[in-house]
């Protein structure tokens, strides 16, 4: 699939940090959108990176939605941190990984989605005027759903095993699932029955905060696969489920993103 690396500006308080973005800075962001010859526009999905930045799976990951007919963009989360690290899934990581994860706070998050949002809305001519939703793995799971509840613009998301959803990260912010009140759109979930971040008793808290507050989502567990099991690159690959979530998974954007009609809510599925 076509492919590019983009830069993401923040507005600046001067016009000289106009130029740089964020704090002189800006945010990289992979994308990935169909072969021109399927069409000139499309919807968009916001892919949100596992713990290990915007590496060789996640830009796969990314590829893999623009062949089934998707613009997708990966921003890279750590950029206040680093401008771009693509970690590995080894001990020699964990250092580098541990550091950029303890620097991430929930109001930074929020804004770099928006703009992410804004980006795909405003900048981006082959997704104006499209719908856009939103896809996290891990730590981006928890992140989607996140911004399930914050980031206006967002059609549906999607959370594989969600960890660390009820914590805040962040002095003052609100751990998400305190947020779900928030959530006006669907919410699929796809969980590890082996996991232990989040675990099943996890899972079962979020589909009760869920189901308390009449969000529409669907959650399915697999009950051979850990944390994850998405990733073909980590121990804890699980190929069956894997395959079934990612099925499950276009078939839920393509419902929300590509339908006429948006999803009514109220309902609830869980398997």
């Amino acid at each position: 699939m076509p492919s590019f690396w983009e830069l993401i500006m923040f507005p600046g308080d001067n016009k000289l940090e106009d130029a740089h973005g964020y704090q002189g800075q800006h945010m990289d962001a992979y994308v990935s959108h169909p072969l021109p010859t399927a069409g000139t526009s499309w919807p968009a999905i916001i892919v949100v990176q596992e713990a290990f930045g915007v590496n060789r799976h996640i830009e796969k990951v990314c590829d893999r939605f623009a062949q089934a007919g998707y613009v997708a963009v990966a921003p890279a989360m750590f950029h206040r941190e680093h401008p771009n690290p693509k970690l590995g899934y080894g001990e020699a990581d964990v250092p580098a990984r541990t550091k950029y994860m303890a620097a991430l706070k929930d109001d930074e998050i929020i804004t770099d989605l928006k703009y992410t949002v804004d980006y795909l809305q405003v900048m981006y001519p082959r997704t104006q005027g499209q719908k856009i939703g939103i896809v996290g793995f891990c730590v981006g799971g928890r992140i989607a759903y996140l911004a399930a509840a914050t980031v206006p613009g967002l059609s549906a998301a999607v959370a594989y095993y969600p960890g660390r959803c009820l914590v805040p990260f962040g002095e003052g912010n609100k751990a998400p699932i305190e947020l779900t009140s928030k959530i006006k759109i669907p919410v699929m979930g796809n969980f590890g029955g082996l996991d232990a971040n989040p675990s099943p008793a996890d899972m079962a808290k979020i589909e009760a905060e869920l189901k308390k507050n009449k969000v529409t989502y669907d959650f399915k567990s697999y009950a051979q696969a850990n944390h994850g099991f998405n990733c073909d690159e980590r121990p804890s690959y699980h190929k069956a489920s894997a395959d079934d979530a990612w099925t499950r998974t276009v078939g839920w954007f393509d419902k929300n993103l590509k339908a006429a009609a948006p999803a009514a809510a109220g309902g609830a599925r869980r398997r």
